[in-house]
């Protein structure tokens, strides 16, 4: 998969990992960019010093409307959609405690929104035999995320859901990766070290700390290999093989990094 001539879309797209893989994308010289992110001011903005065709919308990805809206309007401009990268993601910082409106909120962005671009962007790929998607998963969905339950849990469903969508239509010409990124130099991180998080704390600790260009880098060699896993952070594959080989010994290492850090 080449960027070259693509028409791709990408939501969360105003900042991080969205805004770098768009300026990344650009200069493989895409056809076409639609960003989209619910800041409509910063994603139009960010499209708007892009170099090439380059568009930015406000969207909400939590509703399904929307995103349906998003991958017809695109359609209709350009044709067609390569690529789709589902990216847009959020944390809560919180375990037991999370409220049901927490969890709500946390489960729609995480992984309703990539059920619903999924829907709405696949009968086109199939009729067309070919297309791409990009979840961003995080290595959370891999490993876990400490000290944020609703996190944790969500992004092992979106790894789970990508998955599933591979071996659902891979053979039908839709190519799917799942994003799973560890410490990344984002507000997401940097806020959460700023506030004494355990869980930002634990993400620093597991391994280096990549830019957000760095990742984007990382996106363009998955891609063009058509891997599952892209893993910005190799490190990832480990520990995630010491997870599946032998989970108690894992779970109390995390308990001693926890408990270390606290």
């Amino acid at each position: 998969m080449r960027l070259d001539g693509k028409v791709v879309v990408i939501t969360g797209a105003a900042g991080g990992i969205g805004a770098a893989m768009a300026r990344r994308f650009a200069a493989e010289q895409a056809a076409a960019l639609v960003l989209a992110d619910l800041d409509g001011a910063a994603v139009a903005a960010l499209a708007a010093g892009l170099p090439g065709e380059a568009v930015g919308v406000e969207v909400d990805v939590t509703s399904e409307e929307q995103v349906a809206e998003l991958v017809g309007e695109t359609l209709q401009r350009y044709e067609r959609i390569d690529l789709f990268c589902a990216n847009a993601g959020i944390i809560s910082g919180t375990g037991l405690e999370a409220t049901a409106e927490t969890w709500a909120r946390t489960w729609a962005v995480n992984v309703l929104s990539h059920v619903y671009s999924a829907r709405a962007v696949l009968p086109s790929m199939l009729e067309r035999g070919s297309g791409y998607l990009l979840h961003t998963c995080s290595a959370a969905g891999l490993l876990t995320a400490v000290g944020d339950a609703p996190y944790a849990v969500t992004k092992h469903a979106a790894v789970s859901f990508a998955e599933w969508l591979s071996i659902t239509y891979g053979d039908q010409g839709v190519r799917v990766s799942a994003l799973c990124p560890q410490g990344v130099d984002t507000p997401m991180l940097t806020g959460g070290l700023e506030a004494g998080h355990i869980g930002a704390k634990v993400t620093a600790a597991g391994g280096a700390v990549l830019s957000a260009d760095e990742v984007a880098d990382a996106v363009v060699a998955g891609l063009d290999a058509e891997r599952f896993l892209i893993l910005p952070h190799p490190e990832v594959a480990r520990y995630y093989l010491h997870r599946a080989t032998d989970t108690d010994r894992w779970i109390a290492g995390m308990r001693k990094l926890r408990d270390s850090l606290s």
